[in-house]
Formats: C-alpha cells, structure tokens, sequence
C-alpha cells in the first residue's frame, strides 16, 4: 500500500517539475533574446526603441528570474540567466562608477541643462538654481514666450546677460542659452532634426571659446520614432581640433540606445556616466511614479570631462534639471 501511494505521488510530481522547468527556461529564453537586443544594438520599430530605455530596470528583472530559475534547479536555465546578468552587469554597471578620470586642471564651465515641460516649468526654481550654483550656461528646451519672460521677471538676465535662442508659442518647438559670457550663435554645423537646437561659441575665460549645442529630438512615440532616431543621428560628432564641442539639452535617448551610442563612439564622454551617476533618472518627474529614465545628458569631447554631475527637480516640469561642473582645456 505504501509503495503505491509512492508511485502516485512520484507520477504526480514529475509532471509538475517538469512544467516548471519549462517555464523556467522560457522565461531564460525571454531575458536572452531581450539582452541580445540590446548588446547588439537591434532595437528597431514602435515598441523595441522605448523599452530600451528600461534596460536598467530589466536587469534587476534579469537579477529576480536568476533567483526564480534557481529555486526550481532548471540547469540549461541557470546557465542562460548567468550569462544574461553577466552581459547586462557588462552594460549597466559602469555608468554607476566613476571613471576617475576627472580632469586636474581647466577651465571651469559650470552647465545647467532643463526642459520646461511646454514652457510650464518653475522660472524662479530655475533661476535660483543658476545662483546657487554659479551656473556659466543655461541650455533650455521647450521654451515658449511666457517662460521666458518668466524666466527674465525672476532675474535671471542679472546672472546670465547674454542670451541666444528661439522661444516658441506653445509646445516643444523653442530652445535657448542663456551665459554669463559673451557668445556669438554658429550656423552651419549641422542640420537639426526635430526641434529648434541652437549652437554658440560661449567665449570662456582663459583661453579659445567653447562650442555649445542645445540638443532637442522628437520624442520615440510610436508616429516619430524614425525622426527620433534621425535627429539623435544628425547630432554634430566629436570634433578633435577647434572649439572643444559639448552637447547639453533632453536626448530623448539613454545610454542603452544603439544610435546614442555610436554618437557617444565619435569621442564623447557621458558626464553622468562618467561621474557615476548615470544611473540618476531625470525623466518622468510629477508622475504617480518616480522618474524611471535617464535622457537628459552633457556630452563632452576629449578636451573636457565633469568632476560633478547633480540633479534638480523642477515644478511643473516633467524632467530634472541636469547640472554639470566641467573642466575644459585651455
């Protein structure tokens, strides 16, 4: 009688460990082909694009189903879900260390980056944050007319007297800088695609001018995404000689986007990434769910580097301020 009730019981578990060791290595099988993805740069089309901004919080998720495959002792499913967090630790860890490659000396240009949600975003904040933090350069996106004349009622032409820029109606469409040197715009370097993204030579004490660009694609929605990756795609690329060319403004991108990353292969550097932090997100802020992505960015070439990168939340805005203390050579 035993025996048989054994049996029974024996019948009745195979099945179910096998069951379980099927799902285990699909969901192995799942995390490999998105890890695939990403590694190799596949992404492509209305839904790949957007959910590659997420790959910070996929590896976590890759972290848990490791745990989950392990409890159930599916082998073939272990050794797939080492592999993917052993590739994703490859592609997300760094940019949570800094590289300590810091730059000893240069000049000091201290960069504030925001995008103004259509122009909603806090003038006063904004403006208190360019005193606080001794800001040299305001790169400003979706600035419309009454942001700023907002931003010029909080006083901020007493920090920053020279300004260069286009304010629009409503909407995304307008960018500026604002710097506390004198600058002169430059045309010609590229051709923008998507919003307006200007580009000043800001004249920094000390030695040649510094180039800027107010960076500004569309966002990836599902009817823009071939415009997004074009504009991220047309950005101006490192140069090595002339004014050392940094990028500052709303991406739309993170670093885990195939077409910010051959920008990033031209010869910038990542100040976030660089510093540690780029793992900070800076969007969706004044959401029910706390900022989850990071596609606000200060890009610099080979001749200037961050020795600090903080950020800032912004009332009525739905991106952090991103700001970043460089170093740039004489």
């Amino acid at each position: 009688m035993l025996v048989r009730e054994d049996v029974e019981t024996a019948g009745r578990t195979r099945p179910r460990r096998v069951w379980r060791s099927r799902v285990a290595v699909g969901v192995a099988v799942l995390f490999a082909a998105g890890t695939a993805v990403r590694a190799f740069g596949l992404e492509a089309g209305v839904f790949l694009v957007p959910l590659m901004a997420f790959t910070p919080l996929f590896a976590i998720g890759a972290v848990v189903a490791l745990a989950a495959v392990a409890a159930v002792r599916s082998r073939g499913a272990i050794v797939v879900m080492l592999v993917v967090c052993a590739c994703l630790a490859w592609c997300v860890v760094p940019r949570a260390v800094s590289d300590g490659d810091a730059p000893a000396g240069g000049r000091a240009l201290r960069l504030l980056t925001t995008n103004l949600n259509g122009g909603r975003g806090d003038a006063a904040v904004i403006v208190d944050l360019v005193r606080r933090l001794n800001v040299d350069v305001l790169s400003v996106q979706e600035l419309t007319w009454s942001a700023r004349d907002r931003l010029a009622a909080a006083g901020l032409a007493a920090l920053l007297p020279y300004h260069v820029g286009r304010a629009d109606y409503r909407g995304p469409e307008g960018s500026g800088v604002y710097a506390r040197h004198p600058m002169k715009e430059r045309t010609g370097l590229f051709q923008p695609v998507g919003h307006h993204m200007p580009v000043v030579e800001v004249a920094l004490p000390g030695g040649s001018p510094v180039e800027v660009v107010v960076v500004h694609p569309v966002a990836p929605v599902p009817a823009t995404v071939p415009e997004w990756e074009a504009g991220v795609a047309a950005l101006p690329p490192a140069p090595s000689s002339g004014a050392p060319r940094i990028l500052a403004g709303d991406f739309n991108a993170t670093l885990d986007h195939a077409v910010f990353r051959r920008l990033l292969d031209t010869g910038y550097t990542d100040a976030a990434a660089a510093t540690g932090q780029g793992l900070v997100p800076t969007w969706p802020q004044g959401r029910p769910l706390p900022p989850t992505v990071a596609i606000d960015h200060v890009l610099t070439d080979a001749r200037a580097g961050a020795v600090e990168v903080r950020v800032f939340d912004v009332p009525r805005s739905d991106h952090r301020a991103l700001f970043a203390d460089i170093r740039v050579a004489a």
